[in-house]
């Protein structure tokens, strides 16, 4: 990555020469150049992130071999620890480990972070690595009340961020905040059976 701009780290020249053949290289120099692609987390990006119940993590093995690996919990299980670190409990699960292997051989990861219902999406280029054997880490990062068992911790460290336009990502909203209104809807429905039964009946 060089001093021009953080998003050098993605906009490689392979890239730049795919833009310039399409015909939008010009407008991401000038997005590059006014700032637009941060190499520190902001404070709406700590907003975002902690609201956050769900992201996908992205490691390439010493082959170069892709892997994506979701991980999720209550909002508020990503913690911002400083302009430059995210970190999370990683909870025990099915103990394929390919993550933590990829990231033996290289840090290099990504973050993909989806908000469906307000149509946005963070993408986080960065490395990362996992702390074992350190229950108080754990124990710290771990969300307060959370039924899963930390097994070890995992750290990214950013390099750039950027959030896309909400072009073309459906909404979809999360059940957890639409439950409580189908169920008022229904009892709803239900009172309204009763009275028309009920009329009915006088009939």
């Amino acid at each position: 990555m060089t001093s021009e701009s953080p998003s050098e780290l993605f906009f490689t020249p392979s890239v730049k020469a795919v833009q310039e053949r399409r015909g939008s290289r010009s407008g991401y120099a000038r997005m590059a150049a006014s700032g637009a692609f941060q190499a520190e987390i902001t404070d709406d990006l700590v907003d975002f992130l902690s609201d956050r119940d769900s992201i996908y993590l992205a490691t390439v093995n010493g082959d170069g071999q892709p892997y994506i690996q979701h991980r999720g919990g209550p909002p508020g299980f990503l913690r911002v620890l400083d302009r430059r670190t995210i970190a999370w409990a990683d909870y025990r699960g099915n103990r394929q480990y390919i993550s933590i292997g990829n990231l033996a051989e290289n840090p290099r990861a990504f973050i993909f972070a989806m908000d469906y219902e307000a149509r946005t999406r963070v993408k986080i280029w960065g490395h990362a690595r996992v702390v074992e054997n350190d229950p108080d880490l754990n124990a710290r990062l771990m969300p307060e009340g959370y039924d899963a068992s930390p097994e070890q911790a995992f750290l990214f460290t950013v390099e750039v961020w950027d959030a896309n336009c909400p072009q073309h990502i459906p909404r979809k909203v999360n059940i957890a905040d639409v439950e409580p209104l189908v169920l008022k809807l229904k009892a709803r429905i239900a009172e309204l059976e009763r009275e028309l039964t009920e009329i009915k009946a006088t009939r």
